[in-house]
């Protein structure tokens, strides 16, 4: 009973946001919604918000401020060529702090007196998960006054900087409550990674690793990633299946049904530099992107209606297929942190061969739906040496040296693993001022967007939120200097 039960409310908790992405609003503080339910029924609750958050509407945008898609129709265009208001990012907000920070606060009260860790420390993960990400986006945010509306009814927006460090905190907290083995999490309620306090902590690991990353304190980051995740079975992934309306992936519904025809990826950086016919294309002698080019993009013999992949047949199934899961916290990240910073840190060398690790993980076709992996279209991954990023190689860059084009790589190759994801517009921000950084062209103007706007409501409704607003092109403070 308990197992259909939880399976119920994931449908119906699915099937909320994926209509409109308003996963369990006020949950904390309606007395029609079930805050008296279980901890373990919570949990699930706070997953789902924590997959709109990285999978709904603002990744969306996000990509199409980054290369990844185009706005064509209805509001998109306008969200295309950077008209956003602070109303666009309401219900993110809405979702990080009612749906998993206050809520994932109620679940910790309800496990601490069960002496329950594990739950605990899976709930901080995904609450520092949540709250990265908006550090990330917006900059200041409230977060040492957040959670207590009784005590804090205008909580106050702390410095990103010390946001930052407050989650290192957080997440060693974490750490130490899942590394404690005591208390359990049913498979049925932790959707993500079933109860697995190893899997876990690896995941909170590779978090460590990716929010020192965004500060730029890269050996402290390297460090990190050595901890995190092991294999792509440990990634934390948003799980989906194949009930139309209900636990369908969000980029599928959003494409094949709620919105069709409002986005695509009509010439995109992204589409250009995989597309082996593109004067961009970023392959070579040891590259071959044919087959990535396919999985990612339909409609690639037809530029001119190129779309994201949703293709979900047996035999030809894309990236955002209607069942195929959302990443979030991966493998495949974690590896392209110890190359970057490995890179960063501890030299050439280092960087070199954790790139080629990835590159091996590429090679064996573990990044694609085996229709596209073990099918006849082509792929190669190579392991580069010194001598490819020399003046001479196939992997120089013009106008750098061999240190650049190094990095060069692992930040485009960043940028490609990040496909619909908020990581490909938080690194576009980290590195634009270097010379190796990804640097997609504006869609229009001479500027890329450098942040996401503030919660209009948060606005009017907060008297500590921030006065002058800043603008979509201020620089969030630690990307004011490169």
């Amino acid at each position: 009973m308990k197992s259909t039960y939880i399976k119920s409310l994931l449908l119906l908790l699915i099937s909320g946001f994926t209509a409109c992405e308003a996963v369990v609003d006020d949950l904390n503080t309606d007395p029609n919604n079930p805050t008296d339910a279980s901890a373990e029924l919570m949990l699930t609750g706070v997953q789902l918000a924590d997959m709109s958050i990285h999978e709904g509407h603002t990744a969306r945008v996000a990509g199409m401020w980054s290369g990844y898609f185009t706005g064509i129709a209805r509001q998109y265009p306008d969200f295309s060529n950077y008209n956003a208001t602070g109303a666009t990012f309401d219900q993110i907000w809405e979702n990080i702090y009612a749906a998993v920070v206050n809520n994932g606060n109620i679940i910790i009260e309800k496990s601490q007196g069960l002496d329950n860790r594990l739950m605990i420390g899976i709930v901080k993960v995904i609450q520092a998960h949540a709250l990265g990400t908006a550090a990330a986006c917006w900059g200041d945010i409230p977060f040492t006054e957040t959670g207590n509306i009784r005590t804090f009814p205008n909580p106050k927006f702390d410095p990103q900087e010390e946001v930052y460090q407050n989650l290192q905190l957080m997440l060693d907290e974490a750490l130490e409550l899942l590394q404690s083995g005591l208390g359990s999490v049913s498979p049925d309620a932790d959707i993500f990674l079933q109860g697995d306090g190893q899997k876990w902590i690896e995941v909170a690991h590779t978090l460590k690793a990716r929010l020192y990353l965004e500060q730029r304190n890269y050996p402290a980051a390297f460090e990190q990633a050595a901890l995190g995740i092991s294999s792509p079975e440990n990634s934390l992934m948003a799980p989906h299946g194949t009930v139309i309306n209900s636990n369908e992936n969000l980029m599928f519904a959003f494409l094949q049904r709620g919105r069709s025809g409002d986005m695509s990826s009509l010439n995109t950086y992204l589409s250009k530099i995989l597309n082996p016919e593109n004067a961009a294309y970023k392959g070579n002698p040891k590259t071959n992107e044919e087959a990535r080019f396919q999985y990612y993009f339909l409609n690639t013999d037809n530029l001119a209606n190129i779309t994201p992949n949703t293709s979900s047949e047996e035999g030809n199934s894309g990236i955002f297929a209607r069942d195929a899961s959302f990443p979030l916290i991966t493998y495949q990240e974690n590896l392209l942190i110890q190359a970057e910073a490995g890179m960063r840190a501890e030299g050439f060398e280092t960087g070199l061969e954790r790139l080629n690790a990835y590159r091996s993980y590429l090679q064996s076709g573990a990044s694609m739906h085996p229709s596209y992996s073990e099918g006849s279209l082509a792929f190669r991954y190579e392991p580069y040496e010194r001598a490819d990023f020399s003046e001479s190689g196939m992997a120089y860059k013009a106008g750098m040296d061999e240190n650049e084009s190094l990095l060069h790589e692992i930040l485009l190759e960043r940028y490609v693993a990040f496909f619909g994801q908020k990581l490909g517009f938080i690194d576009i921000r980290r590195t634009r001022m270097e010379k190796a950084g990804v640097r997609p062209t504006p869609n229009v103007g001479n500027a890329l967007p450098e942040r996401f706007l503030y919660s209009q409501n948060e606005i009017n409704s907060n008297t500590n939120a921030p006065s002058p607003v800043p603008g979509l092109f201020n620089p969030t403070p630690v990307n004011v200097s490169p």
